[in-house]
């Protein structure tokens, strides 16, 4: 399984991509931060975050995107940026038809060590779990890197009700819509 991670950020949105599979060792295969002038244009910052997104989605080809939730802090103007970008990176996976889950900075840091983990011990543990000389930097780039882990240990569960209503229903969605309803 190939996962790109993204830590949404409008002024610096982190991108990472680890390949493996649960219980298996992973492996990085890309790390960087996608960075836009604050003094530019919001529109246009979107737009150089697109094509940044764009960029990684063409080169790696992902199996599935996991992008960090936008959790609410005081700073509202950081929110609001970081949802911006987040909004650009679900439209660009969305275009592609390819999966999307959100985590939040609790379950990526417990998905890489324990709950309340601050950077530098996510840091470290991305690390060790990536069997990297040194943690990724900047702190965007590893925290991308943790999405991506997060996601490669969670999928098992995060798939299982979809397999199990899959298997509850042996008739076809669409079989069952009356006609006046497609």
């Amino acid at each position: 399984m190939r996962v790109l991670g993204v830590d949404p950020g409008l002024t610096r949105c982190g991108l990472g991509v680890v390949d493996g599979t649960p219980g298996r060792p992973l492996m990085v295969t890309a790390a960087g931060v996608l960075r836009t002038p604050a003094d530019t244009d919001l529109g246009h910052r979107l737009l150089l975050i697109e094509h940044g997104i764009e960029r990684w989605l063409d080169e790696y080809r992902p199996g599935a995107v996991a992008v960090e939730r936008v959790f609410s802090r005081n700073d509202v103007r950081t929110v609001r940026g970081t949802a911006q970008a987040s909004a650009v990176a679900i439209l660009c996976v969305a275009r592609r038809g390819l999966p999307v889950t959100w985590h939040t900075p609790s379950e990526v840091k417990a998905a890489t060590g324990s709950g309340d983990a601050g950077e530098t011990r996510v840091g470290a543990m991305v690390t060790r779990l990536l069997w990297l000389d040194a943690p990724p930097e900047p702190v965007e780039a590893a925290d991308a890197l943790a999405l991506a882990i997060c996601h490669i240990c969670r999928a098992p569960a995060l798939n299982r009700p979809q397999r199990a209503h899959a298997a509850a229903r042996p008739v076809p969605a669409l079989a069952r819509l009356r006609k006046d309803t497609i």
